[in-house]
């Protein structure tokens, strides 16, 4: 069987190969792994988060288009995590355990579900944490939190509870846990200042 060729247009059929490869070659060196990692670095501060290449591409002050930022660096997430950013989905396990001590260095003890769910735009979700680690403690220790297990959480939990009761001199309700623990949030910032 034979299999007729689209004829080339005369337009490309006259291009200079040599002349084309080497325009080619100059539009991809047109920008450092520096700028291009600055430039990610920027686009994520502006979003507050890892940017998509689609987010990236819209940004207006974005010079780079994705295409160029995949060549330099092989693909999309390695970029991002040159940049010191974490990739939205495919990200690596150092990089979850990493943003976990960031995020419980900046709160000032282990971060907790709620605080991922409170810093979304930087944190990677509780989900990923969950899938990768198998759990959220898991995670924390790996982290190096010391994070109770079973018996030991029960032990603290019984041992506050009759902190509590001692201080209010009566059975705590659920509203007086959370005073008590914002209290003590209150306290723990003032003390790390």
């Amino acid at each position: 069987m034979l299999v007729r060729r689209k004829p080339v247009s005369t337009a490309l059929a006259n291009i200079d190969r040599e002349a084309l490869a080497e325009f080619q070659a100059g539009i991809r060196k047109r920008y450092s792994n520096d700028q291009i990692v600055e430039q990610l670095k920027a686009c994520a501060e502006r979003l507050g988060r890892s940017p998509t290449m689609r987010e990236f591409e819209a940004d207006a002050e974005t010079t780079v288009h994705p295409q160029t930022v995949i060549q330099h660096f092989g693909s999309w997430n390695e970029a991002k995590r040159n940049a010191g950013l974490v990739p939205r989905r495919f990200a690596k396990p150092a990089d979850l355990v990493r943003l976990l001590r960031e995020l419980g260095d900046e709160i000032g003890r282990p971060p907790t579900a709620k605080d991922l769910d409170d810093h979304r735009a930087s944190m990677p979700s509780k989900s990923l944490y969950w899938h990768t680690f198998g759990s959220l403690k898991n995670a924390l220790r790996e982290a190096g939190f010391d994070v109770p297990v079973g018996g030991e959480r029960l032990g603290c939990a019984v041992e506050q509870g009759a902190w509590l009761a001692q201080k209010l001199r009566r059975l705590p309700k659920f509203a007086d846990w959370g005073a008590a623990r914002k209290k003590a949030e209150e306290l723990m910032s003032e003390w790390q200042v």
